[in-house]
């Protein structure tokens, strides 16, 4: 059997898999399974699930709609790993029990400076100059 992998690195069986824990991880969040007021009053967003190579490690990347109380829900979303990881377990078929970790989404941040670089007048005096 040979590898299959994208131009990243990273295996279609892993990004398959991440993608499946993305869709629960959002599924339980929509429908508001978690019990919990903070993860009740916030809409979150599930950007990118990132699966270790022996699909032991997922790491949950999450955005807060419009950027706010970040810290408080990743906080409800940590006091709930257990919940979750439960969950993903009985929904997700791998040998393993995936351990989850939740971060902050930082590219829309990265994305939005960068962004107000390009569109800085230094850059478009520079593109003028061509």
């Amino acid at each position: 059997m040979r590898k299959v992998e994208t131009p990243e690195g990273r295996s279609v069986r892993l990004l398959r898999v991440g993608e499946q824990v993305r869709h629960v991880l959002s599924e339980l969040l929509m429908r508001g399974e978690v019990h919990d007021d903070t993860l009740a009053s916030h809409l979150v967003s599930v950007t990118e699930v990132r699966m270790s190579p022996d699909l032991r490690h997922a790491t949950v990347f999450v955005k807060p709609l419009l950027g706010q109380d970040e810290d408080v829900v990743l906080k409800a979303l940590r006091t709930h790993t257990a919940f979750f990881q439960r969950e993903v377990a009985g929904r997700v078929r791998t040998k393993y029990a995936a351990k989850l970790k939740f971060l902050a989404d930082q590219s829309f941040d990265e994305g939005g400076h960068i962004d107000k670089l390009l569109r800085s007048d230094h850059v478009a005096r520079d593109l003028g100059e061509e």
